[in-house]
């Protein structure tokens, strides 16, 4: 029984491996991304907050580590919320069918999508790391290798448990749809919420009252702010703003994702308990 999702698994891995142009694309998009809008915008904000007092004792880091998280997080969004594609697809192609049909239990259909989307966004969040470093992202800046090792753990988890969140979401969306055009619609509709709502590009702070309180419940935001803790610091200022992460809400962040994930697993399934595919 436990063999059926890494069948799942490493089917769809290999599918990822062997389309040349969609493995390619999606490694050299995101830190493309970064290099044209991280760099154009550090500049700009560097040298607006060159003028401004430094906070004593804190350490200013630029723009572009500042938005080093936030990119890697919004890779992780678009890779999570389009994983779920591959099934309507299989739908559409009369894959699902038979897969319904076999022995194998629904739910490993699940878990195995899921378990390759969060294979897909470590892959793209390490190249985005060791890109935005090339580039001059400060993290890790003044870690020993054991902080480093902890770091990159801590980095791991909370991409984790997104990035499951919004596959289980993304995959309850493509077995209700019938075309990719539909799906592709409800996918744009709510990445533009999840990540303007968020902190990772600007500090959520300035927001207006219902934004900012949209963004407390953010699963990007809780993300971000985790990236940013282990990456960056519990305790830094970047645009002129002072940041601050405790260790307990590096933890209430954590389990807010392990919560949307595991109310997403439970939409995914009972979705998948209830479609019938002729």
């Amino acid at each position: 029984m436990h063999k059926g999702f890494l069948t799942i698994y490493w089917r769809d891995m290999l599918r990822f491996v062997r389309f040349r142009t969609l493995l390619f694309t999606s490694l050299i998009q995101p830190a493309l991304w970064l290099a044209f809008f991280g760099i154009a915008m550090s500049n700009n904000f560097d040298r607006l907050t060159a003028t401004m007092p430094a906070v004593p004792g804190v350490r200013a880091v630029g723009y572009l580590t500042f938005i080093g998280a936030g990119v890697i997080a919004m890779t992780t969004l678009f890779t999570s919320l389009f994983g779920g594609t591959v099934l309507l697809f299989d739908k559409n192609w009369g894959l699902m069918r038979e897969t319904l049909s076999s022995p194998l239990p629904r739910i490993h259909i699940i878990v195995g999508i899921g378990l390759s989307a969060m294979t897909k966004s470590f892959i793209q969040a390490a190249v985005i790391m060791g890109f935005g470093l090339l580039l001059g992202v400060k993290f890790f800046e003044g870690y020993t290798a054991t902080q480093v090792l902890i770091s990159l753990i801590g980095i791991t988890l909370f991409i984790g448990a997104f990035s499951l969140g919004f596959l289980f979401l993304s995959a309850a969306i493509a077995i209700t749809m019938e075309s990719p055009e539909g799906m592709q619609a409800v996918i744009t509709l709510l990445t533009m919420p999840f990540f303007f709502t968020s902190n990772a590009l600007y500090p959520a702070n300035s927001f207006p009252p219902l934004l900012r309180a949209l963004s407390t419940v953010n699963p990007l935001t809780h993300l971000v702010s985790g990236i940013r803790y282990f990456a960056i610091g519990s305790d830094f200022s970047s645009i002129g703003i002072r940041y601050t992460y405790t260790q307990g809400e590096a933890v209430t962040s954590f389990i807010a994702l392990l919560i949307f994930a595991t109310i997403m697993f439970l939409i995914a399934r009972w979705r998948f308990t209830k479609v019938t595919v002729t």
